[in-house]
């Protein structure tokens, strides 16, 4: 009999929606076929649960998992809109462990792209710029301050599996994650749409051709003056049509591009 939302287990997993069950459990919930395939190749899979009609669905993803060792659990369709945090659940859901790690963890390998979060509070901006972040080749996505936990349900579906690819780190402590940037070698440059200096002028300069961490604050509020005073640089992208303003996760992208593009120096 498929499980429902009653079961002990389910009922287990769904705590996994809260931040406060996340940090306890130190696991959180992956939904859908690509999230959960790039979950399963990252190997932090403790169980997958799918209705009936995903299994059918998603034959092949079942197959690698059960080879992975993975419990596979077929759930009824309340169960699957009990685990989901979107309108129109997909009846495939995994639980993973956290994938964040100590900062000193995620700039080990002194990457020469970085991108940090300070107070995002939207989890599709923040998923949408790990995506961003993992497409440019960036090493590592720094989630500081007030931050939206990135194993939120949205941040992880926006970022299409890219939370699985690259280190993650979070800390309350802003200061402390600049820091360690610093120490990892890295120019800090934030970006702020109020800048003198824009993006053409800093890619002609030669500035990002140097190992760069960009600090990103939320749309709504921007990055705070204490935080400003903490970076080498402040860039704001150039508008040249009529738009107000970008909104984060495109500004990010064509920060991390630039960024990307000069360190490859062409």
């Amino acid at each position: 009999m498929p499980f429902t939302e009653r079961t002990p287990r389910v009922v287990a997993a769904r705590a996994l929606t809260r931040r406060q069950g996340r940090d306890k459990a130190r696991r959180f919930l992956a939904e859908g076929a690509q999230a959960i395939r790039e979950a399963l190749a990252f190997g932090e899979v403790h169980e997958l649960f799918t209705t009936a009609t995903a299994a059918a669905r998603n034959a092949d993803l079942l197959t690698q998992a059960t080879a992975a060792g993975v419990p596979v659990s077929e759930i009824t369709d309340k169960a699957a809109t009990a685990l989901s945090e979107t309108v129109t659940p997909q009846g495939l859901v995994a639980v993973c462990s956290l994938v964040d790690q100590p900062l000193e963890s995620a700039l080990a390998a002194r990457p020469p792209l970085v991108a940090v979060l300070v107070g995002v509070s939207d989890p599709g901006n923040a998923g949408t710029v790990t995506r961003v972040a993992d497409a440019a080749g960036a090493g590592a996505v720094l989630f500081a301050g007030d931050t939206v936990d990135p194993h939120n349900g949205k941040c992880v579906r926006s970022s299409t599996g890219s939370v699985f690819h690259l280190p993650i780190a979070r800390s309350r402590d802003t200061a402390t994650v600049l820091t360690a940037c610093r120490t990892a070698g890295l120019r800090l440059v934030a970006a702020d749409g109020h800048a003198s200096l824009d993006l053409d002028a800093a890619t002609d300069s030669g500035s990002l051709a140097v190992p760069t961490a960009w600090v990103f604050g939320s749309e709504a509020h921007g990055l705070s003056a204490d935080v400003l005073s903490l970076v080498d640089d402040v860039v704001k992208v150039p508008l040249h049509g009529r738009a107000e303003s970008l909104n984060l996760a495109t500004a990010a992208a064509v920060c991390l591009y630039a960024s990307a593009r000069a360190l490859r120096g062409v």
